[in-house]
């Protein structure tokens, strides 16, 4: 018995049998029932099996990274509080940097220089900037990116005098005058509020 009679065994009493209904189902057993329909089929599941597998990997690793945090939550924190994301992290880093200042030490003082240099050069990699160090991305940047940019590249030498000169001498005064500097900097940046 093919479907062709059973569509029509099914069919209710006054009705006509519908002809193509019954050959399309027939030409789809025929089908799957063939070679050729159990090959469609094998690889059809191979497929499927295959999509769901790189589902869960997908699925995995934007679970084990930051990608979406970054992606998603950035955008909504930056819309929200009209800042750019991360200015509540550097803060506590800046604000870490100055407390060194509270310590009557030199090497505080030096020290503290030096984590303000490396701060601000940070950020400018992450802008895009090129080059090995602060002194090379600071040549690429104007007066109109940096109003102090003068005065940034002298502090930056204060900070190369306090590396390559163990005898170089740093008053509390110098290092606050130094830090203003990056401090200004920062906030021409919007790094720091």
């Amino acid at each position: 018995m093919d479907y062709g009679t059973i569509l029509e065994n099914l069919r209710p009493l006054g009705e006509t049998p519908n002809i193509f209904l019954a050959e399309a189902a027939n030409k789809t057993v025929s089908f799957v029932s063939s070679p050729a329909g159990i090959l469609f089929l094998i690889v059809k599941i191979l497929f499927i099996l295959v999509s769901a597998a790189l589902l869960a990997l997908l699925l995995y690793f934007l679970s084990h990274t930051n990608y979406l945090k970054y992606r998603l939550l950035q955008d909504v924190v930056e819309f929200f509080t009209y800042k750019p994301y991360g200015v509540r992290k550097m803060g506590k880093g800046w604000a870490r940097v100055l407390g060194r200042l509270e310590v009557p030490d030199e090497s505080e003082y030096k020290l503290a220089v030096i984590e303000a240099d490396d701060i601000l050069d940070g950020i400018l990699k992450r802008m895009g900037y090129g080059g090995n160090d602060l002194g090379e991305r600071l040549h690429q940047l104007t007066v109109m990116t940096l109003p102090n940019l003068n005065q940034l590249e002298g502090a930056h030498q204060t900070r190369n005098s306090i590396v390559h000169d163990p005898d170089y001498r740093l008053t509390l005064d110098q290092a606050r005058k130094t830090l203003e500097i990056y401090e200004i900097a920062l906030k021409d940046l919007q790094a720091l509020e």
